[in-house]
C-alpha cells in the first residue's frame, strides 16, 4: 500500500517543543502531541485518556462497577446530591446510559432515590451509606493517579496550569455546541 504524504497544516500554535522526535513515542502519536494543529484539543484528549482509562479499569476489575456507574457516584460525592439529567449534561453519557446506570447503582444499595420537592417529575440521587464508604475508599486512588500525572511539575507550574485551564473552561460560553456548516465550518 503506498503511503500517503502528511497533512500539510499550518505551524501548531504551541507545537513547538523539544519533545518531538525524541519522546520515544511512536511515531503517530508523535504526530498527534507534536505537530497536529488541533495540539491544544489533543493533548488534553491524551491526557484524560491517560488519566481514565487505567482508573476506571481498577474501577471495574475491584468494584465491579462501569464508567457510568462510578461516574454517577463520582458526582454524587462531589455535589451531595443531584438529578440523572445533572449528571447527563455534565458527564457526556446519552441519558440510556446513565439511566442503566442508576438502576444499577440503586439495585447494589449504593444511591437512594426520593422526589425532587420543588419539581415532583424529577427524582434526586444520593449516595447511600454504601456509596459514600465506596467513595471514600476509591477517592484517594484517583488523587494519588492525578498528583503522578502531575509530579513533572513544580508548585507553581502546577498552580498556573490551574489558572490557564480555568480561564479557558470559563470562556465555554464562546463556543459553539454544535458546528454549523457556513458559520463555524468553512
Amino acid at each position: 500500500m503506498k503511503q500517503q504524504a502528511p497533512l500539510q497544516a499550518a505551524q501548531p500554535m504551541g507545537a513547538a517543543t523539544p519533545l518531538a522526535g525524541v519522546s520515544g513515542m511512536d511515531e503517530m502519536l508523535e504526530a498527534k502531541l507534536w505537530r497536529n494543529p488541533c495540539w491544544f484539543s489533543f493533548r488534553l484528549n491524551y491526557l484524560a485518556l491517560r488519566y481514565n482509562l487505567p482508573l476506571y479499569d481498577w474501577v471495574r476489575r475491584v468494584h465491579g462497577l462501569s464508567r457510568p456507574e462510578y461516574v454517577v457516584l463520582y458526582s454524587l460525592a462531589l455535589t451531595g446530591a443531584g438529578c440523572a439529567t445533572d449528571v447527563v449534561r455534565t458527564s457526556g453519557f446519552p441519558k440510556n446510559t446513565l439511566s442503566r446506570a442508576v438502576r444499577r447503582i440503586e439495585a447494589l444499595g449504593l444511591v437512594e432515590r426520593r422526589r425532587d420537592e420543588g419539581d415532583g417529575r424529577n427524582q434526586v440521587l444520593t449516595l447511600s451509606q454504601a456509596g459514600r464508604a465506596l467513595m471514600e475508599a476509591t477517592m484517594p486512588v484517583f488523587v494519588a493517579h492525578e498528583r503522578r500525572m502531575l509530579s513533572g511539575l513544580n508548585e507553581e507550574e502546577r498552580a498556573t496550569l490551574a489558572r490557564l485551564m480555568a480561564k479557558v473552561v470559563l470562556d465555554h460560553d464562546a463556543w459553539p455546541d454544535r458546528i454549523e456548516e457556513g458559520r463555524d465550518a468553512p
